[in-house]
């Protein structure tokens, strides 16, 4: 039966029987080269290029650099049933690949297999082949070609002349057709051209990590020991959990071991010990009173490095929470009567004792009252009374 296509409907996409060739410029060896064919099923209009394979990310290739080539998306893309476009071939309910499937979603586009063992489901494209298979490959099989840039180069030439070659039984070329009645009802590229992606499973770490090749990236803390989907591109990472996706970050590269870490990821500890700096330690002493703004900063300024000081300030502040800011504003104020320098430990060992509950008339000693000998006895200390 004549089936009346529509323009811009559909396009038909398989591989062609027979294979090219290219010479290795080093071994001298003769390597096969799959030619990838695609036409459109109204105006015959046709793409063909070589590849040195026909798995998945050779076929994404070809679609991709067919789409530029024809500067449009049909509304149909009509495969045949090879697997990595198609993963079950049931008629009423195949499954595509869920790549290629990807691939289609990016261009707004739908697969529609044609059945097993019926090639008039795609009836174009296999004369397609056909004629292929005469007008280029065989045509270019007494050349020489030692790259697969020279053999596309020299495909590219020849498809030229077989998409102007006129009609035998109508008027018109393929090209002539295209341009006319068919690009107008295509469907506009999207912006970015599609990228190919590769999938795996990951397992959530208890850091809220996971690993990919070799460099880490986390996850929502609600998710640890969660297994997740994890699509990988060459700029981005991206997490999904039961087909939803739950975070992405840029991929990193360089050094192994590398951590991209996003603050609201971290479980509500994790997020508060991230956010203090120095600057929020002390106006947090500062609102407690002197004292303990004086042992803050005398922490802070005994490390050769801040950063060192900050899990003592922390801990400061746990105190405060155990003990009151009342009590551990005198602590601290009965530490700096001891050492100009107090430690936590110090601190902590006033509240845990007590000792913060005495009253003491003396002044605290404050940083730099201290002479460079220590403490020293007064010169009354050594008079002797004579009788």
């Amino acid at each position: 039966m004549h089936i009346q296509r529509k323009p811009g409907e559909q396009i038909e996409v398989d591989w062609a029987g027979q294979t090219a060739a290219i010479i290795s410029d080093e071994t001298g060896e003769i390597i096969p080269a799959y030619v990838f064919v695609a036409a459109f099923s109204y105006s015959q209009y046709a793409y063909v290029e070589a590849f040195l394979a026909r798995d998945q990310e050779c076929w994404i290739a070809a679609h991709v650099n067919m789409y530029r080539f024809f500067t449009g998306v049909s509304k149909l893309l009509v495969p045949d049933n090879l697997k990595t476009g198609v993963e079950r071939t049931d008629w009423y309910s195949p499954t595509i690949n869920k790549v290629y499937h990807e691939m289609a979603e990016h261009y707004d586009t739908a697969v529609v297999p044609a059945r097993v063992r019926k090639p008039k489901d795609k009836s174009i494209a296999e004369g397609t082949v056909g004629n292929i298979s005469t007008w280029i490959i065989a045509a270019l099989r007494n050349q020489k070609y030692f790259s697969l840039a020279a053999l596309n180069q020299a495909i590219r030439e020849k498809l030229d002349v077989f998409n102007r070659k006129p009609f035998q039984k109508k008027e018109g070329s393929r090209l002539s057709v295209f341009l006319e009645q068919e690009k107008p009802f295509l469907q506009p590229l999207p912006k970015t051209p599609y990228e190919l992606a590769t999938w795996k499973i990951a397992t959530v770490q208890m850091n809220y990590h996971i690993t990919v090749d070799k460099m880490n990236y986390s996850v929502p803390y609600e998710y640890i020991k969660r297994k997740v989907d994890v699509r990988i591109t060459r700029q981005v990472i991206e997490v999904f959990f039961n087909n939803h996706r739950i975070c992405s970050h840029p991929r990193l590269y360089g050094y192994p071991g590398q951590y991209s870490t996003m603050e609201a990821h971290m479980p509500p500890d994790h997020q508060a010990y991230v956010q203090w700096n120095a600057d929020r330690f002390k106006a947090w002493a500062r609102k407690i009173g002197p004292n303990t703004e004086t042992t803050v900063k005398a922490i802070l300024a005994s490390h050769k490095v801040e950063q060192q000081g900050y899990k003592s300030c922390l801990a400061l502040i746990k105190l405060a929470d155990k003990y009151s800011v009342v009590r551990l504003e005198a602590a601290c104020k009965k530490a700096l009567f001891y050492t100009p320098v107090p430690s936590y430990k110090s601190v902590k060992t006033i509240l845990s004792t007590g000792q913060d509950k005495i009253d003491s008339n003396s002044e605290p000693v404050t940083p730099g009252t201290a002479t460079p000998y220590g403490f020293t006895r007064g010169a009354e200390y050594y008079e002797r009374k004579t009788r």
